[in-house]
């Protein structure tokens, strides 16, 4: 089958050369009749005001116009005989149909155009599942910083995950591009700001067969183009913690208003009138956030408290006892593109997207020793070039071919061999539980390429058919280098004297170190591979729309070849072992297989009478485990510890969701509507690890198919917008069951002498009710929104003391649910004309109003942030001369962030 992969090859090097989508336009049909007798009006003139689309009537009165970039329009109809008419507020949503019927009445002598406004049922006519497409005015009115706070706040997302499922079941694509992060699926490498952003689709149900390497859900953002006017903006933001809770957050200083900066430009204008365009974004933020640590220690001193007696305690401490930043971020965004009308037929876009990011997580070990946490780094770039050509009145195509490159490391120097690196005995927290010298020495570098071409037909057959076709490869290269680094003196016969006392100083130096890493050796404390895997799709759906009703139908096909091999003899995948004897017991290599992959998907939808839509939909997704779980350890090495070892598995099926949903949406009354959905799903051949005992009897995982996990919930969207006031509520019921949290969870309970999970429990993202309601009013110069959230709790891990009789049972994970939170953040602006053609806008954002003191993860005894249980053994074995036992459990991660205030002025033209 590796001919497909030539094949694909050789088509994308052919469609390179044409002369030049489906996932980022939609479409507007509808009927234009003779409002006395309801008769058709053919030859009628539909035209899309400031724009070259626009249809004539069929016999019949009918008209479509295919290919529409998402956003409101208004259209023009006109026949002669008859008075003109304009429907205004014509909202086009991505791979949506917009039905707008027009009546027209007889003009005897000339008469003023009818001017009506499109009823919000001519959008939702053909919602076949529980789809939410955001637009740019909508994401002004919420208190949103990004685009990944507006998908958080849409019904069926919990905590991040979708209807229930893993994080990694979701598919982010850009511009109908998948810019998903390969080796685990933990979210998207490209991250775009709203303000580029033309619409946002969030698809939280079943989705259609266009869409693939998903099972949860799937993000598409389709960026803005350039117009035919210049426009442009900049601002600067300051924010900073105002809390009353300074006790627990330490180091914030209400003097301190940078303690957030963010800058903001965005330009966009012709370069060509009516050819070309181009839009440019950028952002630069440096956020100090609002967890410190005192940097009491540094890496290199020497303390040693595990001693009874306090004059034997040794403490160096040569810090400036300021404080640090421990979950800091810095990161920026720019990005370019270029829009080009070729012909009123052809379009072509050239886009360029740069992300870097630099940040730290907190750990409330290293709180006085901040510098020796290794810090998180990201670099991203994307090219994409698209190409769009109708090549008639009711079919286009879109051909897209793109370019990602993504880096991700983590660790304290950029050189594992650098000389920062300090000696171990450096690194302790005898006696005092935090660490007081000493660096973390993982060092992991993982770099992504993917090389992907994108082709897709639309082709309106006739009113009643549409027919979607398309196919995607990509072509990737992992590389994944993972160091633990060591001491190249322990390979050496060090001198007894190992450490000496400065004289000058007095402090401890150990000069026996060099760091040292093991590259392409069977070594366990490293994990080195370079591996070009490689992946073919294909679809094939049709629309179908008659009269009340709307069917989406389609067929997926999804191939993926791990382009790799794999250990034959699993109890002995490396050959560590020797068995001249018995040639069964040693691994051959054979390649890894290819896995295919066929998916049926459908969706219903019928329009009960003007103000409502019943829909049904079904599918199955399936979606190939993240690559770190088919290339982990590749060089299959097994320590000679039990339950060390976890090894990548090529021979990996895809997992595999099916999904039932039903749902209504109703108009309850001018301008307010309410959508209700329930669904259901199981999902089978999910990531697990198995456990394989060797031929020497080591227990080590190897990554399987056999987690199962099932969802059950209701959804419920109320919105309503009338002028200046807006409102929406989203609501979530969910139970979201399963054997397993994580692809690891029974294989560590193995190691740690616990019983598997043989019930199904909730998953730590078992929330009950998920609620956020945002009230909104705009008028012409103010603005103003208020954004309330309620979470019930999500489960933990509840253990009773070791003294008590409960101790002795075995209790399943996720056995009691944490508190419920509330909180609520507001939005507001002002905005005022400084000179001729330039304007100002001063923004204030709070998050947090109410400085709310919502857990964010508990003690598993008391099931409360910030407490434990105290016993006199805990007082009398800690010891510190510098603080104190209820240090270690005053945790100010265990809460979420305090209040926030971040004022912003922006100049735009």
């Amino acid at each position: 089958m590796r001919s497909i992969r030539n094949f694909a090859t050789l088509l994308l090097i052919a469609l390179s050369f044409l002369e030049a989508v489906a996932q980022t336009t939609g479409k507007i049909s509808g009927k234009v009749y003779d409002a006395e007798t309801m008769a058709g009006l053919p030859g009628a003139n539909v035209i899309v005001v400031n724009s070259f689309y626009g249809a004539a009537c069929d016999a019949e009165g009918d008209f479509f116009i295919i290919n529409m970039p998402p956003g409101n329009y208004e259209l023009r109809v006109s026949m002669i005989g008859y008075t003109q008419s304009i429907v205004k507020n014509v909202e086009v949503s991505v791979n949506r149909t917009t039905h707008i019927d027009v009546p027209m009445s007889l003009s005897a002598i000339e008469m003023n155009e009818v001017v009506v406004e499109a009823e919000r049922i001519s959008i939702e006519k053909d919602q076949t599942a529980s789809i939410r497409n955001i637009s740019a005015g909508q994401m002004e009115l919420l208190p949103v910083e990004n685009i990944d706070q507006v998908v958080s706040m849409q019904a069926g997302i919990v905590k991040g995950h979708f209807r229930g499922g893993r994080s990694s079941e979701v598919s982010y694509l850009l511009d109908g591009i998948q810019i998903t992060e390969p080796f685990d699926n933990s979210g998207k490498v490209v991250n775009v700001e709203k303000e580029a952003i033309q619409d946002l689709e969030v698809i939280t149900g079943t989705f259609n067969a266009e869409y693939g390497r998903a099972m949860s859900g799937v993000i598409n953002a389709v960026t803005k183009d350039g117009g035919n006017q210049f426009h442009g903006s900049a601002s600067i933001g300051y924010g900073n913690y105002y809390t009353t809770h300074d006790d627990i957050f330490i180091g914030l200083k209400p003097s301190e208003y940078d303690r957030n900066r963010d800058y903001k430009v965005n330009l966009s204008g012709p370069i060509i009138p009516d050819r070309l365009t181009f839009l440019i974004n950028a952002r630069l933020q440096n956020n100090k956030n609002h967890l410190n640590g005192i940097r009491r220690f540094e890496p290199d001193n020497y303390s040693d408290f595990s001693s009874e007696t306090p004059s034997d305690w040794i403490s160096e401490h040569t810090g400036d006892n300021k404080y640090a930043s421990l979950n800091y971020n810095l990161s920026q965004s720019f990005m370019a593109k270029l829009s080009s009308a070729l012909t009123k037929k052809t379009h072509l876009s050239l886009m360029y997207h740069n992300n870097g990011d630099e940040w730290q997580n907190y750990s409330h070990t290293w709180k006085y020793n901040p510098d020796g946490k290794a810090i998180s780094h990201s670099k991203s770039d994307f090219i994409a070039l698209q190409l769009n050509n109708i090549f008639s009145q009711s079919a286009f195509f879109d051909l897209k071919l793109s370019y990602l490159n993504n880096f991700d490391g983590w660790y304290v120097a950029k050189d594992p061999l650098s000389p920062v690196y300090v000696h171990d005995a450096y690194l302790s927290n005898a006696g005092t539980w935090f660490y007081t010298g000493g660096q973390e020495k993982g060092h992991s570098k993982r770099w992504s390429e993917n090389r992907s071409v994108k082709w897709d037909l639309t082709w309106q057959i006739n009113k009643k058919h549409m027919i979607k076709t398309g196919f995607l490869y990509v072509n990737y290269r992992l590389e994944n280098r993972w160091y633990e680094i060591q001491n190249a003196y322990d390979m050496r016969s060090e001198p007894e004297e190992s450490y000496y006392i400065d004289p000058e100083t007095g402090h401890r130096v150990y000069p026996y170190y060099e760091p040292f890493i093991f590259t392409d050796t069977t070594s366990i404390y490293s994990d080195e591979y370079v591996v070009k895997p490689y992946e073919f799709s294909a679809y094939i759906q049709d629309k179908l729309e008659h009269k009340e009703i709307v069917l989406n139908y389609g067929l997926r096909l999804d191939y993926f070849d791990p382009n790799t091999v794999y250990p034959s003899q699993l109890r002995n995948p490396s050959n560590q072992l020797s068995f001249p004897d018995y040639p069964e017991r040693m691994s051959r290599y054979p390649e890894a297989s290819p896995k295919y992959q066929i998916s049926p998907r459908l969706g219903l939808a019928y329009q009960l009478g003007n103000t409502a839509v019943l829909h049904f939909s079904y599918g199955h997704f399936l979606q190939m485990p993240p690559m770190y779980a088919l290339y982990q350890n590749r060089k299959f090495v097994v320590a000679p510890q039990d339950y060390y070892t976890t090894m990548g598995n090529p021979q990996l099926k895809a997992q595999k969701t099916v999904q039932y949903e039903a749902g209504v949406w109703q108009e309850l009354a001018d301008n307010l509507n309410l959508e209700v959905a329930v669904y259901y799903k199981d999902i089978f051949e999910l990531l697990s690890t198995k456990i394989i005992t060797t031929y020497n009897q080591i227990q080590y995982g190897l990554y399987s198919n056999k987690d199962y996990g099932n969802v059950k919930g209701l959804e419920i969207k109320l919105d309503y917008m009338s002028g200046s006031l807006s409102a929406f509520l989203n609501y979530t019921l969910q139970y979201s069951r399963g054997n397993a949290d994580n692809p690891t969870q029974n294989f560590t309970r193995a190691g740690d002498a616990l019983d598997p999970i043989t019930n199904l429990i909730p998953m730590s993202w078992d929330q009950r009710h998920t609620l956020n309601a945002t009230v909104a009013y705009n008028i012409k110069n103010l603005s103003m929104s208020l954004t309330g959230y309620y979470d019930s709790g999500t489960p933990f891990n509840w253990q009773p003391l070791s003294t008590s009789r409960l101790a002795d049972q075995n209790f399943l994970p996720n056995n009691e649910y944490m508190p419920a939170s509330f909180s609520v953040d507001m939005n507001a602006s002002y905005s005022w004309r400084v000179f001729k053609g330039i304007g100002a806008k001063l923004i204030f954002q709070t998050y947090n109003l109410l400085d709310q003191l919502n857990d964010s993860w508990v003690d598993s005894q008391t099931g409360r942030a910030y407490t434990a249980i105290v016993r006199e053994s805990d007082l009398s074995s800690f010891h510190s001369d510098f603080t104190n036992y209820y240090d270690t459990i005053h945790d100010p991660s265990m809460y979420t962030p305090p209040r926030f205030v971040k004022i912003s002025l922006e100049l735009n033209f």
